[in-house]
Parts: structure tokens; sequence; C-alpha cells
């Protein structure tokens, strides 16, 4: 078997070519600008004749440092989604806030109008009591005004009865000063005003 050799004298080993690094940017949190992509350029290694195998060592990756200006980009947007969230916060706190507004004052335009129709069923209920007393007294004052009609006919009836009776006295007065004149032949002392 052959051993690899180790050609440390003639020329400087190879270098195996670095891969193309390309930076790969974060996703953006909230509208980030995209970071520019780099491309190393690296011209490729001149050919070494000789048969010897060289042993590649792989360089590690460079860590990806990213510019200045991407933590300022991630801290805005970080700075937004804060905003944002805050402002949805303040939203949601506004519109708890509107809704017990809204809950205590319908309550306490329930409870007023409550007031309000006991207020008006205790005033209905004491006209409707005012009512009744008047129908009651209107009913007495018309019983009493009935009565005292009736009495008011009665005694026009009496003092009827008594024209009567006094002008049946008066006739029957005169028929028998008529007839004594007849019988006696003389003429009654009072004369009419006509003759």
């Amino acid at each position: 078997m052959e051993e690899p050799l180790k050609n440390t004298d003639s020329a400087p080993p190879p270098v195996a070519a670095p891969a193309l690094v390309a930076a790969v940017p974060e996703p953006p949190l909230a509208e980030a600008p995209p970071l520019e992509e780099k491309k190393a350029v690296v011209p490729p290694p001149e050919p070494v004749e000789s048969k010897a195998v060289a042993v590649v060592e792989k360089i590690p990756e460079p860590v990806k440092k990213q510019p200045s200006g991407g933590s300022i980009d991630r801290d805005v947007a970080l700075a937004e989604v804060e905003k944002e969230k805050r402002f949805s916060y303040i939203k949601a706190w506004e519109e708890s806030e509107k809704t017990k507004a809204e809950n205590k004052a319908q309550k306490k335009l329930s409870a007023v109008t409550a007031w309000e129709n006991s207020k008006k069923a205790a005033i209905e209920a004491k006209l409707k009591k005012i009512e009744e007393e008047l129908e009651r007294k209107k009913a007495e004052y018309g019983e009493k005004m009935k009565n005292q009609i009736a009495l008011i006919h009665k005694e026009a009836e009496e003092k009827r009865a008594m024209v009567e009776a006094k002008r049946g006295e008066e006739i029957l007065k005169a028929e028998e000063l008529a007839a004594k004149y007849h019988a006696t032949g003389s003429t009654p002392k009072k004369v009419l005003g006509c003759f």
C-alpha cells in the first residue's frame, strides 16, 4: 500500500476552494428590509502536477455576523411588535371600558324605568281611588238631589192641592152667595169693578 506523500518542500499544500458563502438573512419580523446577499469570489487554484494526494482541510464557515443595520432592523421590528401589542391591549381595554360603561348605563336606565313605572302605578292607583271616591260621592249627591226633587215635587203637589181646595171653596161660596141673592132678590154689595 502506498502511503500518501506530504509535500512540504516544493509547493504549498493545495487549499480547497472555500464554498461560496452567502449571507442568509433571518426572516423579517415586521416588514424589515431584506439584507443584501454577499458572495465571496475566490479564483480557482492553480493545478499541481504531482501525483501526491493532498489532504484537504475544511475551513469552518465563518460565523455570520449581522451588520449593525440588521440588529437595528430587528430592534425596530421588535419595537413595532411591542407597539402593536400595546395598541391591541389598549384597544381591548378601551372596548372593555366602553362595554362596562354601556352595561352600567343600561343598568341605571333600567332602574330609572322601574322607578318611573312604580311611581306611575302609584299615581294611577291614587287617581283610580279618587275617581272611585268621586263616583261614590256623585252617586250620593245624585241620590240626595233626587230626594230633594221628590220633596219639592211633593210640596208642589201639596200647594197645588191647597190652591185647588181653596178655589173649590171660593167657587162653592160664590155659588152659595149667588143662590142667596137669587132667593132674596137682592144684589151683592160688592160689585165687579167693570160695572
